[in-house]
């Protein structure tokens, strides 16, 4: 089983993700513009530190699934920016990738840079294929998807276009 280590970028700190964390991104995620997209309505904090524990387990209850979390921080001002979570098959060699960037620090390239790093780590364990689920609608994640070498694969899972990587890239097969 993969483990999320701290993973650092020029810009960007990622580290494991821990029920402590909810105190700190209940207010980054505070924001209902964030669920435009997905649906919902922004978590409390005690609902963020329950959903971080089960998560920082890295398993689903059934084991069915396993995952990894990342609190994404600015380097320069260590405050939380958002988060990061690949979602395993039975295999472990798809990661289907999600990230949540707050509003106030969209359109700065983050989410592509926090998703590059960890890519490029699972990559090296061994993780082959990436895959994103995004709505139609968001232009700005579907422009990320692309940034990670991902193509819209044509087909629709609960109203969300699915995005493939679309092989091997030369960094991958050495």
């Amino acid at each position: 089983m993969l483990r999320a280590l701290p993973l650092t970028t020029s810009r960007l700190q990622l580290e494991p993700l821990r029920p402590e964390h909810a105190s700190e991104l209940a207010p980054v995620l505070d924001d209902p513009a964030l669920h435009a997209f997905t649906g919902g309505a922004p978590s409390t904090e005690d609902e963020l530190r329950e959903r971080f524990a089960r998560q920082s387990i890295g398993r689903s209850p059934d084991g069915a699934q396993d995952w990894l979390n990342w609190v994404v921080r600015d380097r320069a001002t260590h405050e939380p920016v958002g988060t990061l979570q690949p979602t395993f098959d039975a295999d472990g060699r798809t990661a289907e990738l999600a990230w949540v960037i707050a509003t106030s620090r969209q359109g700065e390239g983050l989410a592509t840079e926090a998703a590059t790093a960890v890519r490029d780590a699972l990559r090296t364990s061994g993780v082959a294929t990436f895959v994103a689920h995004i709505h139609p609608d968001h232009a700005a994640s579907a422009a990320v998807a692309r940034r990670l070498g991902l193509q819209p694969a044509g087909r629709r899972d609960d109203d969300e276009v699915r995005w493939v990587s679309a092989g091997p890239t030369p960094a991958a097969t050495r």
